[in-house]
């Protein structure tokens, strides 16, 4: 049994405003799968899909202001593709953003609504990762978070060290999952976070039974009675094992 990452979960005070700037951003297309709910796709993908780990805005009624543990690194293919990308994200709403980077060669904004993301310099290793190189979550531990998503996940483990490491689709496509280490432990809840979902046939109970087995404790969230199952890592990151929609 295994997992498969399909999503990144925004928090949002309007979720169409948000989900409609994120879809410009990337350059894809927005669904809806309810009210409060906007889904940002690539056209022509049908979901879940390993080469595009998707976006999903929720609308909640008071999203926190905290640090996020959760940020997207967006991948550029030249110096002039970084300044125009960057230039194109401020003209969306995007904003300058300050998280202590000092003098960097990737770019630091926020979202319309705060979300801090990177725009980073052309790569060799995102070449083909399309529009997002990377999911890059926070964290005290990056080998033990790397055990624990890698046996809680099929995607495979191409680097781990103390400070770093790198997660990518067992398929070789779309972008990586990324942790890396930060000073200052997990005081709040975040308003983004990674959503699993098990393959066609697997039982949801179960992988949320192995899940625990690994280290995952049950969240509250204050999800109420959903479909999906709210759980946290073993650093306190909290992440939803979905249903297949």
């Amino acid at each position: 049994m295994a997992l498969r990452l399909v999503n990144v979960n925004f928090k949002a005070r309007d979720d169409q405003a948000l989900g409609r700037f994120w879809a410009e951003a990337l350059g894809w297309g927005i669904s809806s799968e309810g009210p409060g709910v906007t889904n940002v796709e690539p056209e022509g993908v049908v979901w879940p899909d390993p080469s595009a780990i998707c976006v999903d805005v929720v609308t909640v009624p008071d999203p926190e202001t905290v640090k996020y543990r959760v940020h997207l690194d967006l991948a550029t293919t030249s110096p002039a593709h970084q300044a125009e990308l960057v230039a194109r994200l401020k003209d969306l709403g995007a904003t300058p953003a300050d998280v202590g980077q000092g003098d960097v060669p990737w770019t630091v904004l926020a979202d319309p609504e705060g979300n801090v993301f990177c725009v980073l310099e052309p790569r060799e290793m995102y070449r083909d990762t399309g529009p997002i190189a990377a999911l890059v979550v926070d964290c005290a531990d990056p080998r033990a978070m790397a055990r624990f998503w890698d046996e809680a996940m099929d995607w495979t483990l191409h680097e781990v060290n103390d400070d770093h490491a790198r997660l990518r689709s067992s398929k070789g496509v779309g972008p990586y999952l990324e942790f890396l280490r930060t000073s200052g432990a997990k005081t709040a809840a975040s308003r983004a976070h990674l959503d699993v979902a098990p393959y066609t046939g697997d039982d949801k109970a179960a992988e949320v039974a192995r899940l625990r087995a690994l280290g995952a404790t049950v969240a509250d969230v204050g999800q109420g009675d959903v479909p999906w199952t709210c759980l946290a890592d073993p650093e306190g990151n909290d992440f939803c094992v979905l249903s297949l929609r």
